[in-house]
């Protein structure tokens, strides 16, 4: 059996962390299996499913200094030898994993890029240490993975042999879950039926520009729309959040759900997804929702590639007026829906599949 290990930082319920453990799932485990590196010392929400599955997590603790986290993790990798792969998934600080690796002779070192921008690129100190981190990982990685064709060009611009991954998922379940739970949100939270479901789903971080949302929900109960907004996930801005709904008296219109493992449903029971943020790769989130059928309002900083042509996606400007986010919306949510049967046939046609991409994965640990 050849042992990957996976270097994430942390295996929460977020976008990367949950294509990891779709592939997780899906691979080959009696010729693959995945171990993790955390540089954190609390648990995680996919911590027990790992150790179900098989894989090991190795902790490496109270140090923010790249080098440092370098240092240890070679040694680690010495310690628990041998690895087949060392596969990266933390953006420019990846190079330091990498060369961790390359010094403690890993065979296969992979780095994967999961973002098409980074907030270090305003300013000339960030510019630097990503210049640097580029080079290093075109020399030391011996394979390149991305989400996207953006994602490749953005941590990769030099190199050709790029391998895409998408982020794939198990589709039919999705699809079919959609008619299972459409009222899923309304009985939990004895909503009214005519209630317009807005989600929005990421950590509670700055790049999603959750503040968007809020200010949006503002101007939409000025309005005198019926409408509740769902935020699902976690983060260092919750309490601030949280606060500025307070200060805008939308207690009524927005709930905070924390974590949930039940996305599949949330996703079911929404009309549409709201996504205002700065910028992403690949959201598997936008995967799972055009997968579920549901339409999905996003910022116009997010990849283009990300619509997959089911006329579920619809684009605009952080800088449009609130009215014509309204306006994009509400032609959004009056569309009819997408069959079923033709999302799982765009879906699968577009390399989507979770089962091909598990193979995919295979080819390259090889």
């Amino acid at each position: 059996m050849k042992r990957i290990l996976h270097i994430v930082g942390g295996m929460d319920r977020a976008g990367a962390e949950t294509m990891i453990m779709n592939l997780f799932r899906n691979i080959d485990r009696e010729k693959y299996q995945f171990d993790f590196v955390y540089f954190r010392s609390s648990k995680c929400d996919y911590d027990d499913e790992i150790l179900e599955l098989g894989g090991r997590i190795f902790k490496i603790k109270n140090t923010k200094n790249p080098i440092i986290r370098a240092y240890k993790l070679r040694q680690l990798i010495n310690k628990e030898a041998p690895f087949h792969a060392v596969h990266c998934h933390m953006l420019f600080s990846n190079a330091f994993h990498i060369l961790s690796a390359y010094f403690s002779k890993t065979p296969m070192r992979i780095s994967h890029s999961h973002n098409t921008s980074d907030v270090n690129s305003k300013t000339f100190i960030g510019r630097l240490y990503q210049k640097f981190s580029k080079k290093i990982m075109a020399k030391y990685s011996t394979h390149f993975i991305a989400c996207g064709e953006k994602a490749g060009e953005f941590l990769f611009p030099k190199i050709d042999n790029i391998n895409y991954l998408l982020n794939a998922i198990d589709v039919k379940s999705f699809c079919d879950n959609r008619k299972i739970n459409r009222n899923y949100l309304k009985e939990e939270f004895n909503l009214d039926s005519d209630a317009i479901i807005i989600t929005q789903i990421g950590r509670l971080a700055p790049v999603k520009n959750h503040k968007f949302t809020i200010e949006f929900s503002k101007f939409l109960k000025n309005k005198k729309v019926n409408f509740k907004v769902f935020i699902v996930g976690q983060g260092i801005l919750e309490d601030e959040l949280k606060s500025l709904v307070n200060e805008y008296d939308l207690k009524e219109q927005i709930n905070f759900l924390g974590v949930r493992s039940d996305i599949p449903n949330i996703l079911a029971a929404s009309d549409l997804m709201i996504m205002p943020s700065f910028h992403e790769g690949f959201p598997v989130v936008l995967v799972e929702s055009q997968s579920t059928g549901i339409p999905s309002l996003i910022a116009d900083t997010i990849s283009p590639e990300v619509n997959l042509g089911l006329n579920l996606v619809t684009f605009a400007s952080l800088d449009d007026d609130f009215s014509i986010w309204e306006e994009k919306m509400m032609r959004l949510i009056e569309q009819d829906e997408v069959a079923p049967n033709n999302i799982i046939e765009v879906m699968t046609q577009k390399g989507f599949n979770i089962v091909e991409s598990a193979k995919k994965l295979e080819k390259i640990y090889g």
